[in-house]
């Protein structure tokens, strides 16, 4: 029953991460905002909706391991998972500004992650907390990168009256569905949030490993099928974009939000995670800028890394 709850609350956090995105979309073109603006931050903030449900959700109820281990884990199978798979399917082409602005922040986004939690290392504390104030440091740097987003749609040549493929939607039906969307995101991140945990208890797993594997993929699912369907469509930029953009979002947003609600104490051992998420964007960031191409030998590196990685966590507990 719990396992079918578990699908339950990751269908209810998809679906309603699309109705949220397709609904609050709508109402932006109506607004006359330009729909690259729309891409970079509703769009943004809905393809990491479910990692913001399921992270805040544990940290209200005081589930710190589960908030920051879906987050590196959701991190982790972007970069090495949904990158690898999508520039298998078509090799990867990657704008220059992703690799001179959007990369350089994902790697400050971890790197401040590292420095701000790890308390023993650097502030010679007894645990590892990452604190209201840090939850706001990361807020503080998100809105920095809202506005380099917004700055960079605006300044952008891009056409504001710019029609689009999608059919129109009245603006009433656009409100609910905007509503329902933002419920189902709440319904499922409390789903997937207790039905892990009980899984986790009943395998004798910790909630840490649960985040890191089941949780971190499941709510990683929107990503994954954004990047896949872009890579079939030879958007490439899209599916490299997309993956950057919700890393940052993950990390400044999602941890710095849960932070934000309620301190969260860190376990040694993530840190080793938190470590590797920082050495695989390196590794997404250099072969980036090689060619400014990550083609399908480099991808299926990427993907192997991952399954290894997940050999790695689960013979680790």
């Amino acid at each position: 029953m719990v396992y079918l709850l578990l699908l339950v609350g990751f269908l209810f956090l998809i679906k309603g991460a699309d109705t949220f995105v397709t609904g609050s979309s709508s109402i932006a073109r109506k607004l006359k905002i330009p729909s690259l603006i729309i891409g970079l931050t509703i769009v943004g903030f809905g393809t990491s909706a479910p990692e913001a449900a399921v992270s805040i959700t544990a940290a209200i109820q005081g589930q710190n391991d589960m908030a920051i281990a879906n987050v590196v884990g959701s991190n982790i199978f972007n970069i090495l998972a949904v990158v690898g798979i999508a520039s298998i399917i078509s090799p990867i082409k990657v704008q220059k500004s992703t690799i001179i602005k959007e990369f350089p922040f994902a790697l400050l986004a971890s790197v401040v992650l590292m420095i701000l939690s790890y308390d023993t290392k650097f502030q010679g504390y007894d645990a590892n907390l990452l604190t209201r104030a840090d939850g706001l440091i990361l807020l503080a740097i998100f809105a920095v990168f809202m506005y380099y987003l917004v700055e960079m749609a605006i300044t952008s040549k891009e056409d504001i009256n710019e029609e689009s493929s999608e059919k129109e939607i009245s603006i009433a039906k656009s409100v609910v569905m905007g509503i329902l969307g933002f419920i189902g995101i709440l319904i499922g991140g409390k789903l997937v949030v207790d039905s892990a945990s009980d899984i986790a208890i009943s395998l004798g797993m910790s909630e840490n490993l649960v985040g890191l594997t089941i949780v971190s993929i499941g709510t990683s699912l929107p990503e994954f099928a954004t990047s896949v369907i872009a890579a079939k469509k030879g958007e490439s930029d899209i599916a490299i974009g997309n993956v950057v953009g919700s890393n940052i979002f993950n990390i400044l947003f999602v941890l710095g939000s849960s932070a934000t609600i309620s301190n969260l104490q860190i376990q040694s051992m993530v840190f080793v995670d938190m470590l590797i998420m920082l050495l695989v964007t390196i590794i997404a960031y250099a072969l980036s800028a090689t060619n400014r191409k990550i083609n399908k030998l480099e991808g299926s590196i990427l993907t192997m890394t991952y399954i290894l990685y997940m050999v790695f966590i689960i013979i680790r507990k």
